[in-house]
């Protein structure tokens, strides 16, 4: 029976150009499909929302907040509350949340992401309204996150001080997301392995897995023509203010590139994504490497790739950059952790390889092996096309909103 689902977004999800903005616009256009979308959501600048304005029945956008480098001081140091709690705190929305509710009969709530989840726990506080089911869409294990975060920090002494800063958010995400997860209706996690941490978290909570999927007819093997890159290109793509993507570009630079090019001196390794984080400045102009900051569209960049390297340290949830480049066919070389979530069969469809040596002969492998190149991208085209378009990951959808 079709549902009215209110989704709350900490971004407008159009368009749909990094990971949580391509997660919610691909939710909210599958749920669309049997059920009555509404959507309220941040926004940072006017953006002509596109399709969304045909797949939402309503469509309500509030300005993001702004929070000074001494406020957000005060409150790392003083409250209880993780950081991400306080991140989008704004009585506006919570205003245009209580008058939503008041004015349609909205049978689910769905709250994408934790800095979202105070919306949620709040919500069955507003007078004259209606108790919506709360469905809470945990993008990330966040306090696990942080943990791995703390842990890599703590054994590098120039990196002390935000090791602190991560052991202090670790301990209050867990206490904050335990108590989130405890008081939904149902909680969604992105991957087996967040499910897992999620229910030892709390008892009693059983996660519905959800996970990050890919549009296979928008990147696949031929759809674009290749950008003229290096003969021998290693390429990684995210948003490079991203901390798991930032450090997993500093190691590849300094632990694997270097062995890479004694034996492969034409290899160029191309970081493809917007906001380039000042960690990155040390990069620029360095023989072999290409910053390429914002890019209209990555996918000419993955086609280019003779070997899409994901060399990530830190992070949780479902790999988008992964699905991205498996969809395109393209031969990958992955840490175990870059894709976790992926059940991909190891050597067919993917190589993992741990550690700064055996990364780089992975890598060095592939370069000089067309044949083993072409069997390997085929074989992750496959894989997607199988279990990860949008249309199969989200069908567990379905359960989260039974009554």
């Amino acid at each position: 029976m079709s549902k009215r689902i209110l989704f709350l977004t900490p971004q407008l999800p159009y368009p749909p150009q990094q990971g949580t903005a391509i997660r919610n616009y691909n939710l909210i256009a599958q749920v669309a499909r049997q059920h009555e979308v509404h959507l309220l959501s941040f926004t940072d600048t006017e953006v002509d929302p596109g399709p969304l304005r045909d797949v939402c029945a309503s469509l309500k956008t509030v300005p993001a907040p702004r929070r000074s480098d001494w406020r957000r001081l005060v409150t790392v140091v003083s409250s209880p509350l993780p950081d991400i709690a306080h991140r989008l705190s704004s009585v506006l929305l919570q205003q245009e949340l209580a008058a939503m509710l008041r004015g349609t009969h909205v049978d689910v709530l769905q709250i994408e992401g934790l800095e979202m989840a105070q919306y949620g726990l709040r919500a069955r506080q507003f007078e004259g309204t209606e108790a919506p089911l709360l469905v809470f869409d945990a993008h990330n294990a966040e306090y696990v996150l942080q943990r791995r975060i703390f842990e890599m920090d703590s054994r590098r002494p120039h990196r002390w001080l935000g090791a602190l800063y991560s052991l202090i958010q670790w301990a209050k995400l867990r206490r904050y997301e335990a108590n989130v997860c405890r008081q939904m209706d149902r909680v969604i996690a992105c991957s087996e392995p967040d499910a897992q941490t999620l229910a030892r978290l709390v008892a009693g909570v059983k996660p519905i897995v959800v996970c990050n999927g890919v549009d296979t007819h928008y990147y696949g093997p031929a759809v674009v023509f290749p950008a003229p890159l290096a003969a021998e290109a290693l390429v990684f793509t995210g948003k490079m203010d991203f901390r798991p993507n930032v450090d997993a570009v500093l190691w590849f630079c300094a632990k694997v590139l270097p062995a890479i090019q004694r034996v492969a001196p034409q290899a160029h390794f191309y970081v493809v994504g917007k906001s380039p984080h000042p960690r990155l400045s040390s990069l620029v102009g360095k023989p072999g490497i290409t910053i390429t900051g914002f890019v209209e569209d990555p996918r000419p960049y993955i086609a280019g790739a003779m070997v899409y390297v994901v060399p990530l340290l830190t992070g949780g949830g479902t790999r988008l950059k992964v699905l991205e480049a498996m969809a395109m066919g393209k031969p990958i070389v992955s840490t175990t952790l870059g894709c976790e979530g992926i059940q991909a069969t190891r050597e067919r469809d993917i190589v993992l390889a741990d550690g700064a040596e055996g990364f780089g002969q992975r890598v060095l492998g592939l370069l000089g092996n067309e044949a083993q190149r072409l069997r390997l991208g085929c074989a992750a085209r496959a894989f997607v096309e199988q279990h990860f378009s949008w249309e199969t990951v989200t069908a567990p959808l379905e359960r989260a909103y039974e009554r």
